[in-house]
């Protein structure tokens, strides 16, 4: 396929994940979108300084621009939509990365506003072509320094080290392992950023999207994480309680009623995941692109946190 030039709207790190996959594997011209000059990226990347809340700002950036794959959220997004469309961009991949978006249910909490970025996209759907990456949940939520290490994410009950379901380092945990139904077979998808950016990288060169494209790196129930963590450090989680979603409401009754807003977003992530909003079936990029081989969590788990033997 000829060259295009990708815009890749944040600096986080899953953003230069995906610049740096696009940049090394592709003949593509990559463009990173910052607020604020980026001078340690500047050395690497070309980088556009942009004002969300100015349309001139955003269209002078995006001209010429065939592909836009956003990590930004919220009305940043919303913005980048109308002036990706109103300079002709082709395709725009908004920032889900995460699990199905038909699964949200209306008013989530973990929304960040990207439910309405699906709608505008829907309305510009005859002007733009998108898609929704869809990876479950991040291998970096458990790795030293959660996602905020990762540079992913810096929001507080959501991005620190042991937000999300287990304190691998204190070996504590609240795992969400029981349905509705109060059977221990929650499961999860999850994926390494980094193969995220490979498989992303790959799909640029489709010369059509559908309406979704999901990618998993390994699909296992939450009981088995919790039993490959164990035996990969081997150490046991203590205190660790196992949750179904009765008991997780109730516990966030009890936060909302103390106005622990950190809280209330640790446990709408656990009802989230009791609910299966984080698993999927059919992983499509993988089955289309083989050659990339998605790292093991398990052997990911050994590197990150160093474990030896």
């Amino acid at each position: 396929m000829s060259m295009m030039r990708v815009a890749v709207a944040g600096t986080c790190g899953l953003a230069r994940l995906i610049a740096y996959f696009i940049q090394q594997d592709t003949g593509h011209q990559v463009v990173l979108l910052s607020r604020q000059e980026r001078p340690e990226l500047s050395q690497d990347y070309q980088v556009s300084v942009v004002d969300y809340s100015s349309l001139q700002s955003l269209q002078f950036a995006l001209r010429g621009i065939d592909t836009v794959i956003s990590t930004v959220t919220g009305q940043n997004q919303i913005e980048l939509i109308r002036a990706a469309v109103s300079v002709r961009v082709r395709r725009f991949a908004p920032a889900e990365f995460e699990g199905l978006p038909e699964l949200r249910p209306a008013n989530d909490p973990l929304d960040r506003g990207r439910t309405l970025a699906q709608q505008w996209l829907h309305y510009y759907a005859q002007h733009m072509q998108s898609t929704t990456f869809v990876c479950g949940i991040l291998y970096e939520r458990f790795q030293p320094g959660g996602l905020l290490e990762a540079k992913i994410n810096r929001t507080p009950g959501f991005a620190y080290e042991g937000d999300y379901m287990l304190d691998c380092r204190a070996m504590s945990g609240r795992a969400p392992a029981y349905n509705a139904a109060n059977a221990p077979d929650v499961t999860i998808c999850m994926t390494a950023a980094q193969d995220v950016g490979k498989f992303v990288t790959k799909a640029i060169d489709m010369p059509q999207w559908p309406r979704q494209l999901k990618m998993c790196g390994q699909r296992i129930t939450v009981k088995n994480l919790v039993r490959l963590i164990q035996r990969t450090k081997g150490q046991v989680f203590d205190p660790l309680v196992w949750h179904g979603p009765g008991s997780l409401h109730s516990a966030l009754q009890l936060a909302t009623a103390a106005g622990n807003a950190a809280e209330q977003i640790r446990l709408h992530t656990l009802i989230a995941t009791a609910e299966g909003r984080y698993d999927f079936t059919q992983p499509d990029l993988n089955n289309r692109f083989p050659e990339v081989q998605t790292i093991p969590f398990r052997t990911w788990f050994i590197m990150m946190w160093r474990i030896q033997g």
